[in-house]
């Protein structure tokens, strides 16, 4: 098996957390999983992931103290491995773990995907519980100094051949539930530890040698971010995509960001390795958080450059909407074909250029030579951007496309020239 034939092209799907945190439920993830197969399947759309604590029985219910209750509720078998809610996934209750939701996700023609935290339960560490393949039990391979800082569920797991069982235990496990897709988290981003108590580098790799030992083409997707540049090797090597932010939100601040972080890791993208961008906080947000809905905060130009330089760079695309509240203006941003074609297997994106105000990136086809250009405003007002034919490596008169308006005009003279809103983007097709 190859890692890199699990993801030829970065993948797109949906995610419950940014609508629902923890507190998502089988009725809800088979609505969103029919409304993908419905409306979102044949433009790409394919993963449904199930996000934070699926295993919590008690859930969002002390919301005033706690996003993540320590020591709560949570499912677990015998052999230190959480369990999908029966509360929450009833058709869990019989032992099953997610095998029947998988299967029926896979009857839509999609994909199953779910949320992990790094490492091995505290709570099985506490209660001494065995380690399937093994004479060994949780607290020996658990690793205490080893605590991610925002979530108290998890203890980090040794690198022994002991820890490594656990791994392939849980895997299998997966793997036989029908699991095509593994977001793990607090794994990606070693600065939120002590150097000597970060175990994220071995464990992402326990984590690869556990899939390929499963036999089931597993993606595996890694969080949160910032991911380090110097250790590139490594996520290409062992994992399909990383996170090379923190959380995105519906914030322009945290937008705008992303510009610099793109061209930080543009030359890193291939197949089945892909720097992550985040999920697409776009629709309707936030329902599950305590405080009530809301429509994203971003603008309609904002979203649109959202989803062009995702597509532009290459990131995976996971939606972070409701979508059984989809509007028909988002469905469109997320159905643009033009604009979801440059994710193909034989294109490549980088930028040009950045300032302060502005950015201009390039995604070119290496088999058809289809090339693309895109006019970011970073700035705060309207103004008229300017790309060379030089800079583009054009030497006669083009037609320009306009993916979004879906205009045609003439390149006159020796540049591409458009008039840009503030937060904006221009996105053509050179013909």
């Amino acid at each position: 098996m190859n890692k890199n034939n699990f993801a030829v092209t970065p993948p797109m799907g949906w995610n419950s957390y940014d609508y629902y945190d923890t507190t998502v439920n089988e009725a809800q993830i088979r609505a969103n999983a029919e409304y993908m197969a419905k409306h979102l399947k044949k433009y790409g759309w394919e993963y449904v992931v199930i996000d934070i604590e699926w295993y919590s029985n008690d859930a969002g219910t002390q919301r005033d103290k706690y996003q993540y209750i320590p020591f709560g509720d949570d499912e677990m078998d015998e052999y230190s491995r959480f369990q999908p809610s029966p509360k929450r996934f009833p058709s869990s209750a019989d032992g099953t773990g997610f095998t029947k939701l998988a299967e029926y996700i896979h009857s839509l023609g999609l994909k199953f995907g779910i949320h992990i935290m790094r490492g091995i339960p505290r709570k099985a560490a506490e209660q001494h519980c065995a380690v399937l393949g093994t004479t060994a039990i949780a607290n020996e391979i658990a690793d205490a100094n080893s605590i991610c800082i925002w979530n108290p569920d998890m203890y980090g797991v040794k690198n022994t051949p002991q820890g490594q069982a656990y791994y392939d235990s849980l895997i299998a496990m997966y793997a036989q539930w029908g699991v095509d897709f593994i977001k793990c988290d607090d794994i990606c981003d070693s600065r939120l530890y002590r150097e000597e108590y970060f175990n994220g580098w071995h464990e992402t790799r326990m984590l690869h040698e556990a899939i390929l030992k499963s036999g089931r083409d597993i993606v595996l997707s890694l969080s949160p971010g910032p991911a380090h540049i110097d250790l590139a090797w490594q996520y290409c090597e062992y994992a399909n995509m990383w996170r090379i932010t923190d959380d995105l939100w519906d914030d322009w601040k945290l937008l705008k960001n992303m510009f610099w972080r793109c061209e930080m890791w543009q030359d890193h993208v291939r197949q089945g390795c892909f720097p992550d961008c985040d999920m697409l906080p776009v629709g309707t947000l936030g329902g599950g958080f305590g405080n009530g809905e809301w429509q994203t905060r971003f603008t309609k130009d904002e979203q649109k450059t959202l989803m062009t330089l995702w597509c532009m760079f290459r990131s995976p695309l996971m939606i972070g909407a409701e979508l059984t509240k989809m509007d028909d203006w988002t469905l469109s941003l997320l159905t643009n074909e033009e604009l979801l074609a440059l994710m193909g297997e034989h294109c490549k994106g980088k930028q040009l250029r950045r300032t302060e105000t502005e950015a201009v990136w390039i995604n070119v086809n290496s088999e058809n030579n289809d090339t693309h250009v895109a006019l970011f405003n970073l700035g705060d007002e309207e103004q008229t951007m300017t790309v060379s034919l030089e800079e583009l490596e054009a030497d006669k008169t083009y037609t320009l496309h306009e993916l979004w308006d879906k205009t045609d005009a003439q390149i006159t003279g020796n540049e591409v020239k458009a008039v840009v809103p503030a937060h904006g983007v221009k996105v053509y097709k050179i013909k």
